[in-house]
Formats: C-alpha cells, structure tokens, sequence
C-alpha cells in the first residue's frame, strides 16, 4: 500500500475545504485553490481530517494514491502558510531589485532580465542578492524560482549566478599554469 496515501491531512483552523464529487476546492486565509481528483480515487471528509481509498492494489491507483494525497495537502498548507524559496545572487556586479510588481535581475548581460508578479506570485528583495519568491501554490512556487535560477545557473569554475538558498556548487579546478 502506498504509504503516503494512507496518511491522513489533517485540515489547519481557518481553512474551508469543499468537495463536490471529484472536485476539491480549499479556500483559506491566503487565498483559494483547487483540483479535480481522477475517479479511481475518493476522497473523504471526517470531522477536520481528510482520507484518500483506491478502489484496487493496481499500480496505477497506488500511484494516484499518493500523489493526490500530497497534491491535496499541499493546497491545504498553501492557502494557511503558503510557501517560499529563497535564491541567492553570487558574482560581482550581479544584484536584484523590485520596483512595483517587477522584479529586475543584472546578471552580466547587456540589459536588465525583467520578472513581473502574477496571480498567487510575490518577489520580494530583502537586499541585493537575495530573492524570495512567495505564493500558495507550491508547484507555481518551485516553477518561477526555477525560471529565475535558469537566468544564470551557477557555473562550476568560480561559482557565479544565481543559486537556491544552501544549494551546494561543487567547484572544479582551472587550468594550470605551465
């Protein structure tokens, strides 16, 4: 059995969860999200806690099992606390700034990279070389982090771009001098 499917999400205080067949919706202090679950998988609703059955032990269900479950709970913690990841700008001349709902990168090239907000997005610019991207969905999270971190990716040689918060670069060595 799918170890993550059985787990139980256990609905945080303010947050509404509605669900309407195979249609979940989850409404919360942040915002709202939601997602339509394939029919193989039900999801029910006891008191504060919601439990995800599979119809059968086939490896495609055990699959959506987990999946949907850490899909839903996701939404939950979104819309209560959202999420965020910070990235860090390494490189001389290289910085950031947030000017309105913009968000503008100098990392080496010849003109500025523009980032603007969208919906559930926020940037914000604590200094220089720090950027923290915030929202409640977390795949949209992870997905513009990963578009600003392509920008400049930190190159293995000095260690320069733009890099998740604690990322490691392993370095290698130069050439040698003859």
């Amino acid at each position: 059995m799918s170890r993550i499917g059985r787990k139980l999400i256990p609905v945080p205080a303010g947050v509404e969860v509605n669900i309407d067949g195979q249609h979940i919706s989850v409404k919360g202090p942040k915002g709202e999200l939601s997602l339509d679950v394939q029919s193989p998988i039900k999801v029910i609703r006891e008191d504060n806690i919601i439990r995800l059955e599979r119809s059968s032990d086939s490896k495609y269900e055990k699959s959506l099992h987990g999946l949907y479950r850490s899909l839903i709970n996701n939404m939950a913690v979104g819309v209560s606390d959202g999420f965020s990841k910070t990235l860090e700008i390494v490189g001389t001349g290289y910085r950031a700034t947030k000017s309105g709902k913009k968000l503008e990168i100098l990392v080496g090239y010849s003109h500025p990279v523009i980032f603007e907000e969208n919906a559930g997005i926020t940037f914000e610019v604590p200094n220089q070389t720090t950027i923290t991207v915030k929202g409640i969905d977390k795949q949209l999270v992870g997905e513009i982090a990963a578009e600003i971190r392509s920008v400049r990716k930190p190159e293995p040689y000095k260690g320069k771009g733009i890099r998740y918060q604690g990322e490691y670069v392993r370095k290698k060595v130069g050439k040698t001098g003859a």
